[in-house]
Order: C-alpha cells, then structure tokens, then sequence
C-alpha cells in the first residue's frame, strides 16, 4: 500500500509518486489506485509552508543581526553581523513569491527577532533599539546599497 511507503522510506515514495504523476501527465494510462493523493496533495501543501517558513526565518535572523549591530555599535562582530544580515535577506529574497506576502507579519517577525536579542554582550548592555520594526517587507527584500550583486 502506497501510505505504508509514504511512512517507511518517503524518498522512495516521492519518486514513485512522481514518476508516476509524470507519466499520466504524459497522457500514459496510470492507474490511479498507484496514486497516493491524500498524501501527494500533504505534500504539496507542505512545500509551501515550507519556502513561508524558510522566508520568515531568514528575515527574523536578518533583523537580529541588525538588531545586535544597532546595540553593539563598537563590538569587534559588527561587520559580521551586518555580512550575515545580508546573506539572510539574500536567501529570503531568493525564496520569497508575491503570494506570500499575504502570510508575512514583519512586526511579528520583528518581535521574534527583539526576543532573541541578549541582555548583554561581552558584559556591554544594548544601546536602545526601535521598539517597532522600523521597515517594510519590501524595504527587507530589496537589495541594499552595501549588499554586492546576486
């Protein structure tokens, strides 16, 4: 049965079902008892949330960077973190679609990131932050000036 597949080796499962999706798409007769959509329609909706998740991660990382730069100014780590900042807002632009927009909450995410800043760093505590996110989904997407092309 093809769940039990889908529960005891997925990879195997995935290439089956989409071998198997390939072919009927080809207009070959598939039967469609071989074809697990309870599951390939999980699994597709699974991809989505997914890249969402991806995004949101990679910009809450973005802003804690900045975040820890804005309250550090002098630390030795704040190229670092401005670097690391870039490569998160990088990989978030590369994963972001215009449909997610509708499940992105920048003050949310912002939040997240004002609750992962420390207390202190290296005995130093923070100089104040914005309490709100002081920019827009398109202003952290977009490429900034000091970010080199992709």
């Amino acid at each position: 049965m093809m769940s039990d597949l889908y529960d005891e080796d997925i990879m195997h499962w995935s290439e089956h079902q989409a071998a198997l999706l390939r072919r009927r798409a080809a207009g070959e007769i598939v039967n469609d008892k071989e074809l697990d959509w309870p599951n390939i329609a999980e699994e597709i909706e699974d991809v989505g949330k997914s890249l969402l998740h991806s995004v949101q991660s990679h910009l809450v990382l973005a802003i804690l960077r900045d975040l820890k730069a804005e309250a550090w100014p002098r630390s030795r780590d704040v190229s670092h973190w401005r670097a690391e900042a870039r490569i998160h807002r990088r990989d978030a632009r590369r994963r972001f679609s215009p449909g997610m927009r509708q499940y992105i909450n920048i003050a949310e995410l912002y939040a997240d990131a004002m609750a992962g800043l420390p207390d202190d760093m290296d005995g130093l505590v923070p100089l104040p932050v914005p309490p709100d996110c002081p920019v827009t989904l398109d202003e952290m997407l977009a490429p900034r000036p000091d970010e080199p092309a992709a």
